[in-house]
């Protein structure tokens, strides 16, 4: 009974029972852990200037409102092409001693997953007006402007960016707006997060069914090609706009576009896999959107032809056929 009226062996006891458990649950657990998820071979470690934007992302609460998760459920299959595992987050280490893990996977999807956003939105200048103003290329959007990230000059000087805004957003802004030091290591941060490839000893994971297996709705030569209306929606319509319009002073329109209703199959390929630059200074240039995203014959032909049949255009489908032959022949 001493036990029960000595303080000193009662909190003793009471602190190695706290740090036994603290071992077996926490210690001994992540360490064990730590060992066996390493980083995939295909992942690459961030820059100093990515280590630098993933702060910002910390300190400017993005969590709040964005996951970094992407679940095997239905919903979540336009954020990656395939649901996260434990090696995805490998890389992820202590800010420091006093603050924990940096895996910033988030709980709350106010804004969409950023898994993937580097190859699902890797257009820099929609990234820049996204961050400015999000209702400047997602009218619908409530995510909160970002405008202390940059700032106002009365012309650009050498090593700024201009930030590309639709005509209507300009009004009021004397000067060229360019984004701050912090501006750019958040981009930066952003365009790194893409999911990498899976080793084949790996099985990747699958969603409950893939956008390839929902019926075609988006105009096809081939009843059996992916829904090219979803994988515009998923690749294309945050710049070129839903209603294939665009927007005036940022991003131009794929409506009565001459490439889109063009012959000229091969460049449309090669500006949909590998970018674009001749509409510059104009717009902003695009970039490898398709590559990035390592779209497939089948699904850059839906998109094509989604494109040339929507929106009043006429233009003549394509096959998987040719598009392979072209993609093949521009690798």
């Amino acid at each position: 009974m001493n036990f029960y009226t000595d303080h000193r062996k009662i909190f003793a006891g009471a602190g190695g029972l706290f740090i036994v458990l603290t071992l077996l649950i926490c210690i001994i657990p992540s360490l064990k852990v730590q060992g066996e998820y390493q980083p995939l071979p295909n992942s690459k470690p961030l820059t100093a200037q990515e280590e630098r934007g993933r702060l910002v992302y910390i300190r400017e609460g993005c969590i709040a409102c964005h996951t970094q998760q992407v679940r095997n459920i239905d919903q979540d299959d336009v954020f990656g092409p395939r649901p996260n595992i434990a090696a995805d987050y490998a890389r992820n280490k202590r800010l420091n001693l006093f603050q924990g893990s940096t895996n910033l996977m988030g709980s709350e999807r106010t804004g969409p997953d950023l898994t993937n956003i580097g190859a699902r939105q890797s257009n820099e200048d929609w990234q820049y007006s996204h961050l400015f103003n999000p209702r400047s290329v997602v009218p619908q959007s409530i995510m909160p402007a970002f405008r202390w990230l940059f700032i106002t000059k009365d012309k650009l000087e050498t090593g700024d960016i201009e930030v590309k805004l639709p005509d209507e957003f300009k009004k009021g802004i004397k000067g060229v707006v360019v984004p701050t030091q912090d501006a750019k290591d958040l981009i930066a941060y952003l365009l790194s997060l893409k999911q990498a490839e899976l080793p084949t000893s790996i099985p990747a994971g699958e969603f409950l069914y893939k956008p390839e297996d929902k019926p075609n709705s988006g105009g096809s030569a081939d009843a059996n090609q992916p829904n090219g209306a979803a994988l515009f929606t998923q690749h294309c319509a945050a710049c070129h706009q839903e209603n294939g319009e665009g927007i005036p002073g940022a991003f131009p329109p794929l409506k009565g576009d001459g490439i889109v209703l063009g012959d000229d199959l091969e460049l449309y390929i090669t500006i949909i896999m590998k970018g674009y630059e001749a509409l510059m200074p104009a717009y902003g240039p695009m970039p490898n959107v398709g590559e990035a995203a390592g779209l497939k014959p089948e699904e850059v032909a839906a998109i094509i032809n989604h494109e040339r049949t929507s929106w009043g255009n006429n233009g003549t489908e394509v096959t998987v056929d040719e598009v392979k032959e072209i993609m093949d022949k521009i690798k």
